[in-house]
Protein backbone atom coordinates (compact mmCIF):
# COMPACT_ATOMS: atom_id res chain seq x y z
CA UNK A 1 0.00 0.00 0.00
CA UNK A 2 2.79 2.25 1.07
CA UNK A 3 4.02 2.23 -2.85
CA UNK A 4 0.36 2.61 -4.42
CA UNK A 5 0.82 6.06 -1.70
CA UNK A 6 3.92 7.48 -2.70
CA UNK A 7 3.11 6.50 -6.84
CA UNK A 8 -0.04 8.25 -6.82
CA UNK A 9 1.77 10.88 -5.04
CA UNK A 10 5.11 10.93 -7.17
CA UNK A 11 2.69 11.74 -10.18
CA UNK A 12 0.59 14.52 -8.47
CA UNK A 13 3.93 16.33 -7.60
CA UNK A 14 5.12 15.75 -11.55
CA UNK A 15 2.56 16.60 -13.25
CA UNK A 16 1.59 19.95 -11.01
CA UNK A 17 5.38 20.63 -10.58
CA UNK A 18 4.96 20.72 -6.82
CA UNK A 19 8.64 20.66 -6.02
CA UNK A 20 11.84 22.15 -6.46
CA UNK A 21 15.60 22.04 -5.61
CA UNK A 22 15.84 23.60 -2.07
CA UNK A 23 12.57 23.85 -1.03
CA UNK A 24 11.46 23.58 2.42
CA UNK A 25 8.40 22.73 3.02
CA UNK A 26 5.90 22.83 6.27
CA UNK A 27 3.59 20.35 6.71
CA UNK A 28 0.52 21.16 8.34
CA UNK A 29 -0.40 17.86 10.96
CA UNK A 30 -3.65 18.34 12.31
CA UNK A 31 -3.38 14.44 13.68
CA UNK A 32 -5.81 13.13 11.32
CA UNK A 33 -4.83 10.23 9.22
CA UNK A 34 -4.55 12.15 6.15
CA UNK A 35 -2.14 14.22 7.47
CA UNK A 36 -0.05 11.66 9.24
CA UNK A 37 0.19 9.74 5.81
CA UNK A 38 1.15 12.95 4.09
CA UNK A 39 4.20 13.40 6.63
CA UNK A 40 5.28 9.93 6.77
CA UNK A 41 4.98 9.71 2.70
CA UNK A 42 6.82 13.19 2.31
CA UNK A 43 9.83 11.82 4.38
CA UNK A 44 9.62 8.94 2.55
CA UNK A 45 9.42 10.87 -0.88
CA UNK A 46 13.05 12.47 0.42
CA UNK A 47 14.87 9.21 0.34
CA UNK A 48 14.28 9.25 -3.76
CA UNK A 49 12.83 12.27 -5.41
CA UNK A 50 15.56 14.25 -7.31
CA UNK A 51 14.46 17.05 -5.56
CA UNK A 52 16.73 17.79 -2.67
CA UNK A 53 14.14 19.47 0.38
CA UNK A 54 13.91 19.80 3.92
CA UNK A 55 10.56 19.28 5.80
CA UNK A 56 9.16 20.70 9.28
CA UNK A 57 5.97 19.81 10.87
CA UNK A 58 3.70 22.35 12.30
CA UNK A 59 0.86 21.81 14.08
CA UNK A 60 -1.79 24.03 16.08
CA UNK A 61 -2.74 23.60 19.12
CA UNK A 62 -6.72 25.40 18.80
CA UNK A 63 -7.39 25.00 22.37
CA UNK A 64 -9.56 22.06 22.11
CA UNK A 65 -10.28 20.03 25.09
CA UNK A 66 -8.70 16.29 24.96
CA UNK A 67 -6.47 17.13 21.75
CA UNK A 68 -3.01 14.43 22.79
CA UNK A 69 -0.28 17.02 21.60
CA UNK A 70 2.25 14.32 23.12
CA UNK A 71 1.23 11.41 21.07
CA UNK A 72 1.46 13.75 18.03
CA UNK A 73 5.01 14.76 19.49
CA UNK A 74 5.92 11.39 19.55
CA UNK A 75 5.23 10.63 16.41
CA UNK A 76 7.32 13.48 14.77
CA UNK A 77 10.18 11.93 16.58
CA UNK A 78 9.63 8.55 15.67
CA UNK A 79 9.73 9.67 12.06
CA UNK A 80 12.84 12.16 12.75
CA UNK A 81 11.10 15.33 11.22
CA UNK A 82 11.49 18.61 12.90
CA UNK A 83 8.05 20.00 14.19
CA UNK A 84 7.15 22.96 15.50
CA UNK A 85 3.67 23.22 17.72
CA UNK A 86 1.90 26.83 17.03
CA UNK A 87 -0.87 27.90 20.03
CA UNK A 88 -3.99 29.63 18.84
CA UNK A 89 -6.93 30.26 20.18
CA UNK A 90 -8.61 29.06 17.42
CA UNK A 91 -11.80 26.80 19.09
CA UNK A 92 -12.72 29.75 21.27
CA UNK A 93 -12.94 32.49 18.79
CA UNK A 94 -14.89 30.04 15.98
CA UNK A 95 -16.82 28.53 18.99
CA UNK A 96 -17.48 30.64 22.05
CA UNK A 97 -16.78 34.67 20.71
CA UNK A 98 -18.38 34.10 17.16
CA UNK A 99 -20.85 31.32 17.92
CA UNK A 100 -20.83 30.05 14.70
CA UNK A 101 -23.38 28.02 13.39
CA UNK A 102 -21.63 26.74 10.64
CA UNK A 103 -18.04 26.63 11.99
CA UNK A 104 -15.78 24.89 9.14
CA UNK A 105 -15.31 28.19 6.71
CA UNK A 106 -14.13 30.48 9.38
CA UNK A 107 -11.90 27.37 11.30
CA UNK A 108 -10.33 26.56 8.04
CA UNK A 109 -9.84 30.15 7.01
CA UNK A 110 -8.21 30.55 10.46
CA UNK A 111 -5.64 27.44 10.18
CA UNK A 112 -4.60 28.43 6.80
CA UNK A 113 -3.64 31.99 7.96
CA UNK A 114 -1.60 30.44 11.31
CA UNK A 115 0.13 27.43 9.39
CA UNK A 116 1.12 30.08 6.48
CA UNK A 117 2.46 32.47 8.81
CA UNK A 118 4.36 29.84 11.46
CA UNK A 119 6.05 28.56 8.06
CA UNK A 120 7.24 31.64 7.56
CA UNK A 121 8.43 32.36 10.73
CA UNK A 122 10.13 28.82 10.24
CA UNK A 123 12.18 29.58 6.59
CA UNK A 124 9.65 27.62 4.48
CA UNK A 125 8.71 28.69 0.96
CA UNK A 126 5.57 25.90 0.60
CA UNK A 127 3.00 24.42 2.38
CA UNK A 128 1.55 21.12 2.29
CA UNK A 129 -1.72 20.11 3.46
CA UNK A 130 -3.22 16.51 3.31
CA UNK A 131 -6.20 17.22 1.11
CA UNK A 132 -6.72 14.04 -1.15
CA UNK A 133 -8.97 13.22 -4.47
CA UNK A 134 -12.51 12.71 -2.65
CA UNK A 135 -11.73 16.13 -0.90
CA UNK A 136 -11.20 17.49 -4.18
CA UNK A 137 -14.75 15.98 -5.07
CA UNK A 138 -16.65 16.86 -2.28
CA UNK A 139 -15.28 20.95 -2.42
CA UNK A 140 -16.47 20.85 -5.91
CA UNK A 141 -20.06 19.03 -4.78
CA UNK A 142 -20.29 21.90 -1.96
CA UNK A 143 -19.46 24.80 -3.96
CA UNK A 144 -22.36 23.74 -6.43
CA UNK A 145 -24.92 23.32 -3.76
CA UNK A 146 -24.70 25.77 -1.53
CA UNK A 147 -22.56 28.51 -2.95
CA UNK A 148 -24.12 27.90 -6.47
CA UNK A 149 -20.61 27.68 -8.40
CA UNK A 150 -18.26 25.28 -10.11
CA UNK A 151 -15.10 25.54 -8.19
CA UNK A 152 -12.65 23.25 -5.74
CA UNK A 153 -9.38 24.02 -4.72
CA UNK A 154 -6.27 23.94 -7.26
CA UNK A 155 -2.92 21.61 -6.55
CA UNK A 156 -0.57 24.52 -6.48
CA UNK A 157 -1.56 27.79 -5.50
CA UNK A 158 0.85 30.78 -4.99
CA UNK A 159 -0.27 33.14 -2.67
CA UNK A 160 1.40 36.39 -3.00
CA UNK A 161 -0.22 38.11 0.34
CA UNK A 162 1.82 35.57 2.01
CA UNK A 163 4.57 34.92 -0.75
CA UNK A 164 4.34 30.98 -0.17
CA UNK A 165 2.90 28.18 -2.32
CA UNK A 166 0.32 25.62 -1.42
CA UNK A 167 0.67 22.13 -2.48
CA UNK A 168 -1.85 19.04 -1.91
CA UNK A 169 0.46 16.30 -3.29
CA UNK A 170 -2.11 14.13 -2.18
CA UNK A 171 -4.72 14.68 -5.02
CA UNK A 172 -4.45 11.32 -6.71
CA UNK A 173 -4.93 9.75 -3.61
CA UNK A 174 -8.59 7.50 -2.89
CA UNK A 175 -9.51 8.37 1.30
CA UNK A 176 -9.79 4.38 1.22
CA UNK A 177 -6.25 3.88 0.45
CA UNK A 178 -5.01 6.50 3.45
CA UNK A 179 -7.74 4.56 5.42
CA UNK A 180 -5.93 1.12 4.42
CA UNK A 181 -2.48 2.50 4.89
CA UNK A 182 -3.19 3.61 8.30
CA UNK A 183 -4.94 0.48 9.31
CA UNK A 184 -1.33 -2.03 8.15
CA UNK A 185 0.99 0.36 9.65
CA UNK A 186 -1.08 0.82 12.80
CA UNK A 187 -0.91 4.51 13.14
CA UNK A 188 -3.49 5.88 15.34
CA UNK A 189 -5.06 9.01 14.31
CA UNK A 190 -5.23 11.82 17.22
CA UNK A 191 -8.77 13.02 17.83
CA UNK A 192 -8.95 17.13 17.07
CA UNK A 193 -11.73 17.35 19.36
CA UNK A 194 -13.50 19.64 17.80
CA UNK A 195 -17.66 20.25 18.49
CA UNK A 196 -18.49 19.89 15.04
CA UNK A 197 -16.79 16.91 14.29
CA UNK A 198 -19.20 14.60 12.26
CA UNK A 199 -22.00 17.33 12.05
CA UNK A 200 -20.49 19.27 9.20
CA UNK A 201 -21.79 19.75 5.54
CA UNK A 202 -18.40 17.69 4.35
CA UNK A 203 -19.93 14.82 6.30
CA UNK A 204 -23.38 15.11 4.63
CA UNK A 205 -21.45 15.04 0.82
CA UNK A 206 -19.39 13.11 1.88
CA UNK A 207 -22.24 10.32 2.71
CA UNK A 208 -24.37 11.66 -0.33
CA UNK A 209 -21.65 10.83 -2.70
CA UNK A 210 -20.75 7.13 -0.96
CA UNK A 211 -24.99 6.39 -1.84
CA UNK A 212 -24.41 7.89 -5.45
CA UNK A 213 -21.81 5.25 -6.08
CA UNK A 214 -23.62 2.40 -4.62
CA UNK A 215 -25.56 3.53 -8.08
CA UNK A 216 -22.78 4.56 -10.10
CA UNK A 217 -19.58 3.25 -9.43
CA UNK A 218 -17.66 5.41 -11.71
CA UNK A 219 -19.10 8.31 -10.05
CA UNK A 220 -15.75 10.16 -8.22
CA UNK A 221 -13.52 9.44 -11.25
CA UNK A 222 -16.25 10.85 -13.52
CA UNK A 223 -16.28 13.78 -11.21
CA UNK A 224 -12.75 13.86 -10.76
CA UNK A 225 -12.35 14.04 -14.60
CA UNK A 226 -14.24 16.66 -15.14
CA UNK A 227 -12.25 18.41 -12.28
CA UNK A 228 -9.35 17.91 -14.38
CA UNK A 229 -10.21 18.60 -17.90
CA UNK A 230 -12.21 21.96 -17.73
CA UNK A 231 -8.70 23.70 -16.34
CA UNK A 232 -10.09 25.33 -13.75
CA UNK A 233 -8.14 26.81 -11.19
CA UNK A 234 -4.80 25.14 -12.53
CA UNK A 235 -5.83 21.78 -13.34
CA UNK A 236 -5.45 20.28 -16.48
CA UNK A 237 -5.42 16.91 -17.58
CA UNK A 238 -2.24 14.55 -16.65
CA UNK A 239 0.43 14.37 -18.97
Amino acid sequence: MLQKLLSRMRKAITDYNMISDGDKIAIGVSGGKDSLTLLYCMKELQRFLPQKFDLVAITLSLGNEGFDIPRLIDYFQRLGVDYHIEDTYIAKVVFDIRNEKNPCSLCSNMKRGAIYNAAKRLGCNKAAFGHHKDDVIETLMLSLFYEGRINTFSPVTYLDRKDITLIRPMIYTDERMIRSFVQKEGITPVPSGCRADGETKRQQMKELIRDLSKENRHLKDNLFGAIQRSGMNGWHPPL
